[in-house]
């Protein structure tokens, strides 16, 4: 089965409040809906979510590099053949959520061939994920009554807090506010996106020990080496490499070199294929993962829980599933549910989705 053609779609669906966190904040998801079309005529999607402020990637790179370079040298290639297809993608440097896309859409293609989802296809160790929700910068009241609407409402309990922010009162405040607000039996966990320098995220952490949480990452930039090494070292919790850590070599630099002892998977940045090896690494070198958030819609959450699901150990913590519940609308026909604090696996061939085309129409950016 041959590769015709891929199809790049920007698209731009507002958020009903913007996200915000210390590298930056989001009030519309500007993504590109990325479609492989092939000869026997199966057609797999996937989503790439740009993050200038972190890849540096936008809608009009995505769109430019796979339209001019990644569809010509994929065009005629097997669907199967996925190592000479990377070898040919990664001639290119970068540009990860398009890389990412393409190869997900080439595994959705492979699950509705084989008549398998996608989880199958991986590993197949779950049909759900535990749901983690992610809450950005605001007052201590407003994000501890999100939290307990979230809880209320659809039954999460672990919250993954965005921090960063000078004064440290400011997220040491909302950290007690949603302990108090939540009890005991919620976990969370906080991120800094290198907001903090080292010295002051030491100092987080010491306030942070007696509220409870259960992981830390990205509370200061990597490139503090020795200040970020000193602090992972005393970190009561483990210390999750996100941004710092995208490819497997800098995953096992940032293992081996002391910056981390976690790491944070996302399917938008490294797609299934090196997802998975980077997953292999962290099994091999026991660091624990955490299924990562891109700020992704329904398309993204499916793909994100599709791989989540398919391992033990990424199925072993609960995964950033749910802020596509922020967005005002989606793409998808059959949109995502949680329940009871989970979110199962379609289990349909491939990755079980289908696009709204009128809704593709509304929101599209190229007509």
């Amino acid at each position: 089965m041959k590769v015709t053609a891929i199809e790049t779609v920007p698209y731009a669906i507002p958020y009903t409040k913007p996200l915000r966190f210390a590298s930056g904040e989001v009030h519309t998801a500007e993504h590109v809906l990325v479609r492989v079309h092939t000869d026997e005529g199966l057609v797999g999607v996937a989503d790439a979510p740009p993050r200038p402020f972190t890849y540096g990637e936008t809608q009009h790179s995505v769109i430019g590099v796979i339209g001019t370079l990644f569809a010509p040298q994929l065009t005629g290639m097997d669907v199967f053949d996925r190592e000479r297809i990377h070898a040919r993608l990664h001639r290119t440097v970068g540009n990860p959520a398009a890389k990412s896309a393409v190869d997900m859409a080439l595994w959705d293609i492979a699950g509705q061939a084989l008549g398998l989802s996608v989880t199958r296809l991986l590993g197949g160790w779950s049909d759900r994920m535990r749901v983690a929700h992610m809450l950005g910068f605001d007052a201590p009241e407003r994000m501890a009554a999100e939290a307990e609407r979230m809880r209320d409402t659809y039954g999460i309990t672990t919250f993954k807090v965005k921090v960063g922010r000078r004064p440290l009162r400011l997220d040491l405040d909302v950290c007690r506010a949603l302990r108090e607000a939540l009890g005991d039996e919620a976990e969370l966990y906080v991120d800094g996106n290198r907001g903090w320098t080292a010295s002051e995220s030491a100092a987080a952490l010491r306030e942070l020990d007696g509220i409870g949480i259960t992981l830390a990452e990205e509370l200061c930039p990597a490139d503090d080496v020795l200040g970020r090494r000193r602090l992972v070292r005393d970190c009561p919790v483990p210390f999750v490499a996100d941004e710092s850590a995208t490819t497997p070599g800098e995953v096992t630099r940032s293992l081996l070199d002391g910056s981390a002892t976690a790491i944070s998977v996302k399917t938008a940045r490294t797609g299934f294929t090196h997802s998975q090896r980077i997953l292999f690494q962290c099994e091999g070198m026991g660091a624990e993962v955490v299924m990562g958030n891109q700020i992704d819609g329904q398309l993204g959450t499916v793909c994100t829980v599709a791989f989540g699901a398919a391992h033990a150990s990424s199925a072993r913590r609960a995964g950033e599933l749910s802020n596509f519940l922020d967005m005002s609308d989606d793409l998808l026909t059959e949109p995502v549910a949680l329940t009871d604090g989970t979110l199962a696996v379609r289990d349909l061939p491939g990755l079980g989705v289908a696009i709204d085309p009128g809704k593709l129409d509304r929101y599209r950016q190229d007509r």
